[in-house]
């Protein structure tokens, strides 16, 4: 898109005017070919046409909402628009109306637009007023592809020497006879635009991927390769067609020669990876429309688009392109329904997995003697060794700051939750956490013990390696955890110890919690 903008600065009268002295001095498209159109309540548009020499009432269209005015969204900038059209001639015409004009807004072929300017003139609130900006701007843009077309007198974009070298290109490479190019020519149009804006969306720093921008050039490099199959490439060819974009173009954007590598690596890549899945796929699905043809139906499940994305790893957008070509439709809802049961099963896969996990940490913790001596009936407050850490499933050495851990302790005055009771926690009513002697102060929001039989007294229930009248483990993984804060620089103290109030002493250095006795490997 070639434009430029305006903020605050020049308004309708002058755009209008630079529009057509660029049109028909510089680029020398007679007046007498073009037609222009203005919001239908836009009399400034309108008299700032009618004021350029040469052009007569005749060709200034007044037109509606639809076609005049641009909205970003339901709120925000807006304003009315007006539109350059070019004139083929009625030879050209399509509609077969008698008052063939662009007024008629029927996509007839004898007229094409090939300028816009966007008057942000108000702002749309939600309740649908329109206020008035208080600096308007412009918004105009010219179609490369469009004024290219119209300037090299070709009915279409491919035609022109944008597209062409790239599908001479494509031709070289299968070594097709024109009757063939001819067959395959919606093929060759796609590889050429689709391998052109892969090679600049490369060089300007877009990786494929799986969101945003990523996946749209991910997009256009496997539709590429799709229609790449149909014309009887059996070999990867982006990059060839690539290296013709660079040598064309790379004079004029630099980025491309810099990039020369990294574009055709990518694409290679990108080709490479998507081969086999596009081979099962397109095979899988033919299999599903021919099934569905034979049967005189019109839809393609939703559980079969999904088995395809799912199992196959076929895109959703290129099912949906392909169904379209065979006149066909796509049971979406039956699709988001596919994928809600695979998010439950997956879920339920994952949770039983941390089951598995939480159990064989427990389990490993047990397996070494570990046991937690309860001795709050006696004690209000006691020093107990720091046995083992627990972070996310895993036993670690120490708990950096910042981080919940489960710590399994040799003896504690905590009593942990079981059989209805309320289990002991830590409470301080103050701002800040209170350091006490030379600790690493942490929170003790709660404890609960894993139940004998394996389980935990929460929704989760995650299975634990409890004793005999005890539990190794006073910290549950779904209970609220330690969270500790950094100890004085240069305390001194005895390493791993615990106080009842929760406070968890670590001695001089880094502040982190350390492990006291067990020294392990993940289990």
């Amino acid at each position: 898109m070639l434009g430029n903008f305006s903020f605050g600065d020049y308004f309708k009268r002058e755009a209008i005017q630079y529009a057509h002295t660029f049109v028909t001095k510089v680029l020398g498209i007679p007046n007498d070919r073009l037609v222009f159109t203005v919001f239908e309540d836009d009399d400034e548009a309108y008299n700032a046409w009618l004021e350029i020499p040469g052009v007569r009432p005749e060709q200034i269209l007044r037109m509606g909402e639809k076609t005049n005015f641009w909205m970003m969204g339901d709120v925000g900038p807006c304003g009315p628009t007006s539109e350059l059209h070019y004139d083929y001639g009625p030879e050209f015409c399509t509609c077969g109306d008698p008052g063939c004009s662009v007024a008629l807004d029927n996509d007839c072929q004898r007229w094409l637009e090939i300028w816009n300017l966007v008057f942000m003139q108000y702002d749309q609130r939600s309740d649908g007023t329109r206020i008035p900006l208080p600096k308007p701007g412009v918004d105009t843009g010219m179609g490369l592809e469009r004024i290219t077309s119209v300037l090299q007198g070709t009915r279409s974009n491919y035609d022109t020497d944008l597209f062409l070298p790239l599908m001479e290109r494509v031709q070289q490479l299968l070594g097709h006879t024109e009757e063939e190019k001819a067959r395959h020519l919606v093929s060759y149009r796609v590889i050429a635009d689709h391998g052109r804006a892969a090679a600049f969306l490369i060089a300007d720093g877009v990786i494929p991927g799986n969101e945003g921008r990523s996946y749209v050039l991910r997009m256009i490099i496997r539709r590429a390769i799709r229609f790449g199959r149909k014309a009887s490439f059996t070999t990867p060819f982006l990059g060839k067609i690539a290296d013709v974009v660079i040598d064309r173009m790379g004079s004029y954007y630099p980025e491309l020669r810099t990039n020369r590598e990294l574009i055709l690596r990518i694409l290679a890549q990108e080709e490479e990876r998507f081969q086999e899945t596009l081979s099962v796929g397109l095979s899988r699905l033919e299999e599903v429309i021919e099934g569905l043809t034979k049967r005189g139906e019109k839809v393609l499940p939703g559980e079969e688009a999904f088995r395809l994305w799912d199992t196959y790893g076929f895109p959703r957008e290129m099912t949906l392109d392909i169904v379209r070509e065979r006149g066909l439709a796509v049971d979406w809802a039956g699709f988001e329904a596919a994928m809600e049961e695979q998010r439950a099963r997956a879920r339920a896969a994952w949770e039983a997995q941390v089951e598995r996990t939480v159990q064989d940490v427990y389990r490993w913790v047990a397996q070494r003697g570990v046991r937690t001596e309860f001795v709050g009936y006696d004690h209000l407050a006691y020093r107990g060794k720091v046995c083992a850490i627990i972070f996310e499933n895993r036993i670690v050495e120490q708990a950096e700051e910042g981080m919940e851990v489960e710590v399994v302790l040799d003896r504690t005055p905590f009593y942990a939750k079981a059989g209805g009771q309320v289990g002991g926690s830590r409470t301080d009513h103050r701002p800040k956490w209170r350091r006490s002697g030379n600790g690493c102060p942490a929170a003790c929001p709660g404890v609960q013990r894993p139940r004998r039989k394996g389980y935990l007294r929460d929704d989760r229930r995650r299975r634990g390696g409890g004793g005999k009248g005890r539990s190794p483990v006073p910290l549950g993984r779904h209970a609220q955890p330690y969270r500790h804060a950094p100890p004085p620089q240069g305390a001194a103290g005895d390493p791993g110890r615990a106080r009842s109030t929760g406070r968890l002493s670590g001695g001089s250095g880094p502040p982190a919690l350390r492990l006291h006795p067990l020294r392990s490997p993940d289990p």
